[in-house]
């Protein structure tokens, strides 16, 4: 529109106020003064689907990307306009720049290819070269600045160009629109499993460097705010119970002072109080320090042959009253022994027993030392249970007292440990902490070997019995450690 056609419209204006008549009233007035100017001055309005929006002929400002205006929309072939039940999930912009993180977004196919390559998987040995790639454009990263605002978004995330094209676009992985700037990373789990190899190659370096040292291993760092583990004296307790257990020792062969009773009857003796102990449900403790105070006796003292089955439920008596919480009373001892003898003879064997002993029943046992040889061994309750199997078979045989307590409680776990595992096994710590190598558990263990292998043949199978329970993990049927038997 020229300035002719403006002062056209500005003439007809005025004639048109001059010539309303006075009878409107002023908001007539006003509303025909308005429609005429619009009217002339070029504006006019937005198709059907722009509702209340208006548009200037001469209007300069910026293109608003993705916004087209009703003339716009009416000139596009006339049909080609979705309907609103057709238009789905589509979007007329892109993706806030933020959320990159492995999301799909739609791009052009016009500017990607048919097919996507799929991501190489990371491995250590490309995790390893993606790490020397970020170590090399370190000091390059740090002179140049990180794109920010609309550069990021323009870098990471390519623009959508309109809704229109949005049919022939594919979904693809953001990661492969990165420039050649970028820096891939390696994945942080993968850099943390890195980080916990290496913590752990050092501690196990510095493990060894203290064994070679021969730095006794600290087993007791887990117990020291327990007041039952005594963390602070348990070192000086176990020395003073290797320095004492060659008092609680008798001689291998005392048995030669004995004119009524042998050795076969000991071990007959012995397999029954194991199965006596078993029916009283007593503790650990009391079997071993039983065994022991017969020994005792009958190394200073000789026994006829129908007071053998005294002596040893007198023991009993004796060890549960020192260990023991709740003792079993005569009666039921003299039951098991099938009334065999009376309450007063009992008493009597207790009084001769406590005499000769000197009423020394402070004395270490094997079992002392398996407890403390066990947490050294780090065992697990099937080790433990084998290891008590294989010592309490030993408990029987009567040449094992040549063999001092705590060597005994080491060839046990040694032999457990070689029987579970197939083939030798004595760590460092445990013969630190036991005092004794392999070479010298060698002989010990290979009899204990043998014990195994017949323990559920012949007389005395009590051991074997009560081993073969679920109670005690059916420890008697593992195989015995054959291979040990071997020159």
């Amino acid at each position: 529109m020229n300035r002719d056609d403006d002062l056209f419209h500005f003439i007809g204006v005025l004639a048109l106020v001059l010539w309303i008549p006075t009878s409107l009233q002023a908001e007539e007035i006003v509303v025909l003064f308005f429609w005429v100017l619009f009217k002339g001055t070029g504006m006019e309005r937005t198709g059907e689907n722009c509702g209340g929006l208006l548009r200037s002929t001469s209007f300069q400002g910026l293109p608003m990307e993705g916004v087209k205006f009703g003339s716009e929309m009416a000139n596009n072939n006339g049909g080609n306009r979705r309907a609103l039940r057709d238009i789905k999930n589509f979007i007329g912009a892109a993706p806030y720049p933020c959320a990159i993180n492995k999301n799909k977004v739609a791009v052009d196919d016009k500017k990607t290819q048919d097919v996507v390559a799929p991501r190489r998987p990371m491995t250590r040995r490309f995790a390893a070269s993606l790490a020397n790639k970020s170590e090399a454009c370190q000091q390059e990263n740090s002179v140049r600045l990180p794109p920010i605002g609309n550069e990021r978004q323009k870098r990471l995330v390519p623009s959508v160009q309109s809704t229109n094209e949005l049919d022939t676009s594919i979904a693809i992985d953001v990661d492969d629109f990165r420039s050649a700037n970028d820096i891939p990373l390696p994945m942080v789990d993968e850099m943390e499993e890195m980080g916990n190899c290496d913590l752990k190659e050092v501690e196990m370096e510095d493990l060894d460097a203290e064994e070679d040292d021969g730095h006794l291993p600290d087993i007791d760092a887990n117990d020291m705010k327990n007041p039952m583990a005594v963390a602070d004296y348990v070192e000086e307790i176990y020395g003073f119970y290797k320095s004492s257990e060659a008092l609680s020792c008798v001689c291998p062969n005392y048995m030669t002072n004995q004119f009524d009773i042998n050795e076969k009857m000991r071990g007959i003796l012995i397999d029954w109080l194991i199965e006596v102990h078993y029916k009283f449900e007593l503790m650990d403790e009391t079997l071993y320090l039983t065994v022991n105070i017969i020994d005792r006796f009958l190394a200073r003292q000789a026994v006829v042959r129908k007071k053998l089955q005294l002596v040893g439920v007198t023991a009993m008596l004796l060890a549960c009253k020192y260990e023991e919480v709740s003792v079993p009373v005569v009666e039921d001892l003299i039951l098991i022994s099938d009334r065999a003898y009376t309450r007063a003879e009992v008493l009597e064997m207790e009084k001769l027993i406590v005499n000769t002993l000197h009423f020394n029943m402070s004395v270490p046992t094997p079992y002392v030392f398996m407890r403390r040889f066990l947490k050294a061994a780090e065992s697990d309750k099937k080790l433990e249970l084998l290891s008590f199997f294989i010592i309490e078979l030993s408990l029987v045989e009567y040449q094992m007292l040549q063999f001092r307590p705590s060597l005994l409680a080491a060839a046990a776990i040694y032999t457990a440990q070689c029987t579970l595992r197939g083939f030798r096994h004595w760590t460092r710590t445990s013969e630190l902490h036991t005092s004794y190598s392999e070479e010298q558990l060698l002989e010990c263990s290979r009899m204990m070997v043998e014990f195994h292998q017949k323990a559920g043949i012949g007389r005395l199978t009590g051991v074997h019995r009560k081993y073969s329970t679920f109670k005690f993990g059916c420890a008697a049927k593992s195989d015995p450690a054959l291979f040990m038997l071997e020159n």
